[in-house]
């Protein structure tokens, strides 16, 4: 695979205003993240987390400890604690649902997904209206586009979480 850097790599007018946009839904989102925390009165890495456990019990995808510390940055130690108070609060349970009886999946409760689904409806008005008002044709190509930069990521991620730090 040839390497490109990125501050040496002439970039077309085109693909920097993609880089621009999605780095500014990133930010967007990240705020909504917050104004989620305020609504469910949580601490920011609290509503952090629960929304990914939210997020992948709406997909039907289970999601681990292990899973959850990888996507929001903490350790695992971290996250159990974390864990911890969200379970406290009545807004997750831990299950076992797999069939090696040792791994954990984490669910959202009926109320905390009820909260999340109630606060989405409120804050993600504009949101629904442009993806309502965006042709089929266009969704799909938008969707294959963010799966293909979601997949190459994925892969740089996985190659930097297996390369030692260089000094």
């Amino acid at each position: 695979m040839p390497e490109a850097d990125p501050l040496t790599v002439d970039w077309s007018p085109a693909q920097t205003a993609v880089m621009q946009q999605l780095r500014d839904w990133a930010v967007t989102f990240a705020e909504l993240n917050l104004h989620l925390a305020t609504w469910m009165s949580l601490p920011t890495s609290d509503a952090n987390a629960l929304s990914n456990i939210v997020w992948a019990a709406e997909q039907n995808r289970p999601l681990t400890p292990a899973d959850l510390s990888r996507q929001i940055g903490m350790t695992s130690g971290a996250t159990t604690v974390l864990l911890n108070r969200l379970e406290t609060a009545g807004h997750i349970t831990r299950t076992r649902e797999h069939p090696d009886r040792r791994r954990v999946t984490l669910r959202p409760t009926p109320h905390a997904r009820a909260q999340a689904r109630t606060f989405l409806s409120f804050a993600g008005t504009e949101i629904a209206d442009v993806l309502h008002h965006t042709t089929p044709e266009t969704l799909t190509q938008v969707t294959t586009f963010l799966s293909r930069l979601t997949t190459a990521a994925t892969k740089a991620n996985t190659r930097l979480h297996h390369r030692p730090p260089t000094p």
